[in-house]
């Protein structure tokens, strides 16, 4: 039996497509991760020069924007358990970046609030995360990078389960 010229049209498509290096869904999950891994290291090393742990920049972030959270609506926001939370407060204000107080409201709830050193190192995070960026992005045109955050927030929204919104009419 002779193969059809179309056949091996088909052949050489799926040879040529492994050659370049084919790419499966499963590669997707692995890279991100480790993407993400290296760029929260990177992240890491520039908040370490200001005294910060990991994490502890979305703490002060979080606090910065939403000032007088409790743990718990920390730890919701930032998705981690409310023991972690507590933790990672209690570590901050030895460090001297948040207080706790008693709300005034409620006398059983405690909220978190920046100290003036915490709210001194807003701009230092700010700055790190910058840093790390642009040491991830390089070589990277403006229209990659428009691209890659495009198609980073789409895979977000696919994971929560959030359809992504309606283009704007110009």
């Amino acid at each position: 039996m002779s193969k059809k010229k179309g056949d091996k049209k088909d052949e050489k498509k799926e040879k040529g497509a492994k050659k370049k290096g084919s790419v499966s869904v499963g590669d997707l999950a692995p890279a991100l991760t480790q993407a993400a891994r290296s760029l929260r290291t990177a992240l890491s090393r520039n908040l370490a020069d200001g005294g910060l742990y990991a994490g502890q920049d979305g703490v002060i972030l979080q606090l910065s924007q939403d000032p007088g959270l409790t743990p718990g609506q920390l730890a919701q926001r930032l998705g981690v358990k409310a023991p972690t939370m507590t933790r990672t407060v209690g570590r901050m204000e030895a460090q001297g970046f948040v207080e706790r107080k008693p709300d005034g409201g409620d006398g059983r709830l405690i909220k978190v609030h920046l100290t003036e050193t915490g709210r001194q190192s807003v701009e230092r995070i700010h700055r790190a995360i910058d840093d790390s960026s642009q040491l991830a992005l390089q070589g990277f045109s403006e229209k990659e990078v428009r691209t890659l955050l495009k198609l980073l927030k789409a895979l977000d929204r696919n994971l929560h389960g959030v359809e992504a919104p309606e283009p704007e009419e110009e």
